[in-house]
């Protein structure tokens, strides 16, 4: 490629046993099973195999074809650092965000605080250690928002491990809103860090199952599961992300604290002209009637611009998105080693892009994403 690569979006695949490693007495037996039926069928059988798999992989040959498969757990460098740091050269890649898969099942969903950031603190000390032998890999921790008091101190352990970023759920923390003023102490300690936060896929609902209960036999997932996405919950996917971003630029978090970045990830990115000229049409019609949009000095697109970054899905027109929306909102993703990043995100990301200058793409590949975690 022509620049540096920043990859925005990448993964460890974790087995049952990994989080409880890293967990207090407390509650690593209070973590719920890992729920391998969310990864497709099979999925249980293959745990057995995997030691010797993943051992061959630290004597093979390592190119840039293993995009190409096989993925998931049997991906080269799917838990192993040292093979993924093969797996970035082979790549040409200069830094890489690193998420979870499946380990915030074990707690993100409890009622109870005590298990919720306790689980908390066990991933992100994971993600921390799992990802320390080699710089080019950034990880991602987790900061849920139930509880303010709470989040902030987990905020506190989050910058101390050194984490890249912060994955916060999409949807409301609970009957109030992501953008209530006890929040803005998390929003200030990101933004005076400089460490960004992330929205994901599965960070939020997608779909009510109301909709799924038609009357017809329920279809598997498209990985022969029964908890990943169908076709109905694909068109949906932005709605959660987009309310959020919507409620921190009109409820005015972004004017807060103006260092403080976000972007969404694994998201898709055709919903972002729509949000943009949505929040800008929602300005002029209620800015007379509500104090607070009277008080925003910039146009709510404008804060988005400024403070949050994108990553389109492979299939998406990238060059329209570029066109509607300028060169500074959105980031390059192989999604590594999940299979939705595709078999050929260079080829397909540097055909979309082919068509602009050096600095658009040069923006794409590595500075918006590089700007993201303030590398330059």
């Amino acid at each position: 490629m022509e620049s540096a690569i920043f990859d925005a979006d990448s993964h460890l695949m974790e087995t049952p046993e990994w989080l409880g490693t890293f967990a207090e007495a407390s509650v690593r037996d209070r973590l719920a099973p890992l729920g391998l039926e969310g990864a497709g069928s099979g999925a249980a059988k293959l745990m057995a195999s995997l030691p010797d798999l993943w051992e061959s992989h630290r004597h093979q040959e390592i190119d840039a074809g293993v995009l190409r498969g096989p993925k998931g757990w049997m991906a080269p460098g799917a838990l192993d650092v040292e093979v993924r740091s093969r797996v970035l050269d082979a790549l040409g890649i200069d830094a890489q965000l690193v998420f979870p898969t499946f380990a915030l099942g074990h707690f993100a969903r409890s009622k109870d605080p005590e298990l919720l950031y306790g689980g908390t603190a066990a991933l992100n000390r994971a993600m921390a250690e799992s990802c320390a032998p080699d710089p080019r890999l950034k990880p991602v921790g987790y900061l849920p928002l139930n509880d303010p008091e709470l989040a902030r101190g987990a905020l506190e352990e989050a910058l101390g491990l050194g984490l890249a970023a912060l994955w916060v759920p999409s949807d409301a923390p609970g009957d109030f809103s992501p953008t209530h003023i006890d929040l803005d102490p998390v929003w200030a300690g990101l933004a005076d860090a400089g460490v960004p936060f992330v929205l994901h896929v599965g960070g939020g609902k997608l779909l009510p199952r109301a909709f799924h209960k038609n009357g017809l036999p329920r279809p598997k997932d498209w990985l022969g599961g029964g908890e990943n996405l169908r076709s109905k919950d694909f068109p949906v996917l932005h709605h959660s992300p987009e309310r959020f971003l919507a409620c921190m630029a009109l409820d005015g978090v972004f004017e807060r604290h103006p260092a403080l970045r976000g972007a969404a990830i694994e998201l898709g990115a055709t919903w972002v002209p729509g949000l943009l000229r949505n929040l800008d049409h929602a300005h002029r019609s209620f800015s007379k009637f509500e104090p607070v949009l009277q008080g925003l000095p910039l146009l709510p697109s404008e804060y988005i611009r400024r403070q949050v970054r994108f990553t389109p899905f492979p299939f998406e027109d990238t060059a329209w998105l570029v066109d509607q929306c300028g060169p500074e909102l959105f980031m390059f993703s192989t999604d590594y080693p999940h299979p939705e990043g595709g078999k050929r995100p260079f080829e397909a990301f540097g055909e979309a892009v082919a068509g602009f200058d050096e600095a658009t793409r040069e923006r794409f590949f590595w500075r918006n994403g590089a700007e993201l975690l303030g590398l330059v």
